[in-house]
């Protein structure tokens, strides 16, 4: 017997959750991976461990729309427990509902968020209806795919579904203060139909996934358009690890033109054939050379002095928290301002509301009084304007004092995008991608908090999570560096494109 054929005899018998079943449906690689290397794979970045501690959050609060309900509390990786305590809840008339109920069938685990008795005959026994809770506003194809696996499973148990639905965000929810009415919160859509249409596919689905996982090495999958959709995979880095620098997914623009590419043959952005059109900004990509426009230099000069380099940063609620305001509203918490005057002396001042209360007034009243009334307004994107327009909207007594304030802006995103690109940028006009070329001393590699994903969720445990002063001390601190490095920046940039124009 030779060392392959004993690695693949003792190949553990495979078996299923429904999150790896999702991941075979977007690239059997991955769920390969998943399975028998999980340890490759990238963890969630900040901005994904903040969605997926939203979505904790809001399963509990569906859970109170149903009287009665039963939990079931073991953890993922006390398997029997959970399926023992799950079988006497369902045997239990008076378990009106059962949360995180487990259920195995031909090798396939599943946890169910929300299973609510509906009806109970004496042939029949009782039947259920089978809610799945997302974060999301609406009903996705994903959706769909996780409870087609879960309703197999649970119908392979015996178990009688009168409905299954999707619980998701109502964004139409207005928060007036006090409790959160979890009635108008979630909207309950049913898609007993479009999940049953799926269901047809999933016996077959699943045998091929356990098939491929009994292999001794995974299947040879290219990477491509499927590792983003319908999630990024955690296995990007290690399936791409060996492609070249200048690798033709690398260009930037639509997916439809690299696959195209592809199918020609053509692998890096070298290899592009003359003939081929491109954008502007894949054409600079392609022609991989430091370009600095003719107009640069007077491009700069339209500013205004004193400059004020501004940065906001904001918080969206699922469960909205402030009054007036709906699920997933921007709500400005905090900002930065470097004032730099004509002789090149730099000021800077900053606002931050730390207390789980109303912040737009605050906010607007501080960063009214701190960017005056002369002098341009340095961003690095249209956000700025955005919300400040927000704020006119929601304060009419603020209108006058913006009016003046929004003619001032001038966006350095713009300036950067028309005016200059460099080979380091791989095709990205980004701060991120920007800033460690032209001036590496800046990047965010040294801060606790290094997006603005991250920054909300931080900002969030901060105010309405965490109890530890001394914590909330050092994410207060963080939060004030990562806004504080957004301005700095500018003034920075600002200062090496004027030496690239030769101005």
């Amino acid at each position: 017997m030779t060392e392959l054929d004993r690695t693949t005899r003792f190949l553990p018998a495979p078996r299923l959750s429904k999150s790896k079943f999702l991941a075979g449906l977007q690239c059997h690689k991955r769920v390969y991976l998943d399975v028998h290397h999980p340890d490759w794979a990238a963890p969630p970045d900040p901005s994904m461990q903040a969605v997926l501690e939203m979505g904790t959050e809001l399963g509990v609060l569906a859970r109170s729309r149903f009287s009665g309900g039963l939990l079931i509390d073991e953890g993922y990786r006390q398997r029997e427990a959970a399926l023992a305590h799950t079988v006497a809840a369902l045997a239990d008339p008076d378990v009106s509902a059962i949360f995180e109920g487990a259920f195995e069938h031909d090798g396939v685990l599943v946890r169910v968020d929300i299973l609510e008795r509906t009806a109970r005959t004496e042939e029949d026994g009782p039947s259920w209806r089978l809610i799945e809770v997302k974060s999301s506003s609406r009903v996705k194809d994903v959706h769909l795919a996780d409870l087609a696996i879960q309703s197999d499973v649970l119908q392979g148990c015996g178990i009688t579904l009168s409905a299954v639905c999707l619980m998701h965000i109502n964004t139409g929810y207005v928060y007036e203060g006090g409790g959160i009415d979890v009635g108008r919160l979630f909207v309950i859509d049913d898609v007993t139909d479009a999940v049953m249409r799926r269901r047809v596919n999933v016996s077959a689905q699943v045998a091929e996934m356990k098939a491929l996982l009994l292999e001794h090495v995974p299947p040879a999958v290219e990477p491509g358009p499927h590792c983003q959709s319908p999630y990024e995979c955690p296995f990007w880095k290690h399936c791409t690890k060996d492609k070249p620098a200048r690798w033709i997914y690398h260009l930037p623009g639509s997916k439809q033109l690299v696959t195209g590419l592809l199918e020609q043959g053509i692998t890096t952005i070298d290899e592009i054939p003359s003939g081929i059109r491109l954008s502007v900004s894949q054409r600079r990509v392609k022609d991989n050379m430091e370009w600095v426009s003719t107009k640069l230099g007077a491009a700069l000069q339209s500013i205004q002095y004193p400059v004020h380099h501004v940065d906001f940063e904001t918080v969206m609620l699922a469960a909205p928290r402030v009054p007036s305001t709906r699920p997933y509203q921007a709500i400005p918490v905090q900002w930065s301002n470097h004032i730099e005057d004509e002789s090149g002396t730099v000021i800077h001042q900053e606002f931050l509301h730390e207390e789980p209360t109303e912040p737009r007034k605050r906010w607007a009243e501080a960063l009214i009084e701190s960017l005056g009334k002369h002098g341009s307004i340095c961003v690095y994107s249209t956000y700025e304007e955005a919300m400040i327009r927000q704020l006119a909207e929601a304060f009419p007594e603020f209108r006058f004092a913006f009016q003046p304030i929004l003619k001032r802006l001038w966006d350095l995103h713009l300036i950067v995008k028309d005016h200059y690109y460099h080979p380091g940028f791989n095709g990205s006009y980004s701060m991120k991608s920007v800033l460690p070329v032209l001036a590496p001393s800046l990047a965010y590699d040294d801060l606790r908090i290094r997006e603005g994903g991250q920054a909300a969720a931080e900002y969030y445990r901060m105010v309405f999570v965490e109890t530890d002063w001394v914590e909330r001390a050092a994410i207060r601190d963080a939060l004030f560096r990562y806004c504080e490095r957004d301005t700095f920046a500018m003034v920075e940039l600002r200062r090496v494109l004027k030496e690239k124009a030769g101005s």
